[in-house]
């Protein structure tokens, strides 16, 4: 398995236009090149259709972006912990904003994630959902305040307080948990902000799918994230 490693900048590719196809193949590789060049975590989690071909091509891990909380059987449309590590996908994002679950699904889920050997990102979107989802044991949470996302407002600025009462709910409830901080990433100061305020990397979209220059945008977030990182406690 690809070894995920912080701080971790996660990219959602979501079902942009610009991430399907050989869109998603040319994000992921950027992606790659990135992580080494800077030596920082990097994930990508592209549409599903593209999943088997990112996972066979690149060396950093691949998530889906969503899977349901069942085993085998007559569940016609539904992402089976099993297929997406059959593709080779380390793990999945769970409860996304746009692709919102019942508690007792993502319970579920996180279960079906564990038996195949798969990662979690949880998303969350307040400090109460966050303390909820830590009490499940995901691997790691990103807190995303949904009415921040794709605004090109970070929360790290915009709400601050919720990051750090996030961080600091996981860390009573389970320490083990690891946190990122999501909605409005858009630059390198806001994934420094947001490792400055306790979180260990962030989830984005829009910023880097869209971005006329997509490497020279995640190449500054990379940087940003290593300083911040060494300047941690």
């Amino acid at each position: 398995m690809k070894e995920l490693r912080f701080p971790l900048v996660a990219l959602n590719l979501k079902v942009y236009g610009e991430a399907l196809g050989e869109g998603a193949l040319r994000l992921s590789k950027v992606a790659e090149k990135v992580a080494e060049e800077f030596d920082v975590g990097i994930l990508v989690a592209p549409p599903l259709l593209s999943l088997k071909t990112i996972a066979e091509t690149v060396e950093i891990p691949v998530f889906s972006q969503h899977v349901d909380p069942y085993s085998p059987g007559g569940h016609t449309g539904s992402v089976l912990a099993e297929d997406i590590k059959e593709a080779g996908a380390q793990g999945s994002l769970l409860n996304h904003s746009e692709k919102r679950m019942l508690l007792a699904d993502i319970g579920a889920a996180l279960d079906r994630l564990r038996r195949n050997g798969l990662k979690s990102i949880l998303c969350t979107d307040t400090v109460e959902t966050t303390r909820a989802g830590a009490a499940l044991g995901p691997d790691i949470i990103a807190i995303e305040p949904p009415e921040l996302i794709g605004t090109g407002i970070p929360v790290s600025k915009a709400k601050p307080e919720v990051v750090v009462g996030a961080v600091e709910a996981v860390r009573r409830i389970n320490p083990g948990v690891r946190v990122l901080c999501g909605a409005g990433i858009s630059s390198g100061d806001d994934v420094a902000k947001a490792i400055e305020l306790g979180a260990e990397g962030v989830l984005l979209a829009s910023a880097y799918v869209r971005a006329r220059e997509p490497e020279r945008v995640l190449s500054e977030m990379a940087e940003k994230a290593v300083k911040a990182w060494e300047k941690r406690p």
